[in-house]
């Protein structure tokens, strides 16, 4: 007998063949069985998207009317303060010492219009962010011109040596409701353009020294 001991071969841990092709053939059917799930769920719908977009379209629609809406009061108020800020013109004059002093009946005639322009902005719609800020910019002016012409006829109430103070302060009330009223103008103006309705330039009268904001020349409704 030989002394040379028989060595056995240790089996192969590699895998086999038949090892081999299962596996490849389980990867192959997941692939192929995964593309189409994902595709269908990448593609369905989403319920949340659709609502998100539908309110977004709501929210533009109501915002536009309301960019209308709020134009229009805009220049009807404009107007009825006109003949307020001509005679506020000429009784306070910007950095100018009083003028004559009006009427008890015309200070009247501009209570009642600084109250009526009050009137028209309150009870504000609920809008957007920008329209909200154009109206509620509107609302604080025409509430400081009505301070202003309060103020003035407080002043008249006075004799005339305890009026100056009070003037001057109806002065500075009317130049604040001025700019006031020109910032909101400004976003109304760009609210305009926005919705596609173009410049609308809807300014009180203002002169220099009572830093308001005016309209920036370019065509209405352009």
């Amino acid at each position: 007998m030989s002394n040379r001991k028989k060595i056995r071969q240790a089996p192969s841990s590699a895998p086999t063949t038949r090892q081999i092709v299962p596996i490849v053939i389980a990867f192959a059917l997941g692939a192929l069985l995964a593309g189409p799930v994902g595709a269908v769920t990448a593609g369905a719908d989403d319920p949340t998207d659709d609502r998100v977009a539908a309110l977004r379209a709501e929210e533009n629609k109501r915002d536009a009317a309301q960019v209308v809406e709020l134009t229009a009061r805009a220049r009807q108020v404009q107007e009825s303060l006109l003949p307020v800020l001509d005679g506020l013109a000429t009784a306070v004059p910007v950095a100018e010492a009083p003028g004559p002093a009006a009427s008890r009946p015309e200070v009247e005639r501009w209570q009642a219009a600084t109250g009526k322009a009050v009137e028209d902005f309150a009870n504000p719609p609920s809008g957007g962010t920008g329209v909200n800020i154009a109206r509620s910019g509107l609302a604080a002016a025409v509430q400081t011109l009505d301070a202003a012409v309060d103020t003035y006829a407080a002043a008249l109430a006075q004799p005339p040596a305890g009026r100056t103070s009070l003037f001057e302060l109806t002065g500075r009330q009317r130049d604040a409701a001025v700019a006031i009223w020109g910032s909101a103008a400004t976003q109304l103006d760009v609210l305009n353009v926005d919705a596609g309705n173009g410049h609308a330039h809807v300014f009180l009268p203002a002169v220099p020294g009572q830093g308001a904001l005016t309209a920036d020349g370019a065509p209405e409704g352009k």
